[in-house]
């Protein structure tokens, strides 16, 4: 048995990614990011801004796309 296999869960990247529509704004989608990297979520959101003004939108896309498949 592996040292990964032995592992009890304790690191939420085990689990996967799963959106949080407990402390989301809008989909939940900055907040399950945040809970998978161990991140804070403003700084998630802050990024998403970012990249969508300087992206032209194309981050809107992508961001829908995550909230409607994930979970």
């Amino acid at each position: 048995m592996s040292a990964l296999d032995r592992t009890n869960g304790s690191n939420p990247m085990n689990n996967g990614f799963r959106l949080n529509k407990d402390r989301g704004k809008l989909m939940g989608v900055s907040a399950g990011m945040a809970d998978y990297f161990g991140w804070d979520v403003t700084l998630i959101r802050v990024g998403w801004v970012v990249g969508t003004l300087l992206g032209f939108g194309s981050l809107i896309l992508i961001y829908l796309a995550i909230g409607l498949i994930a979970d």
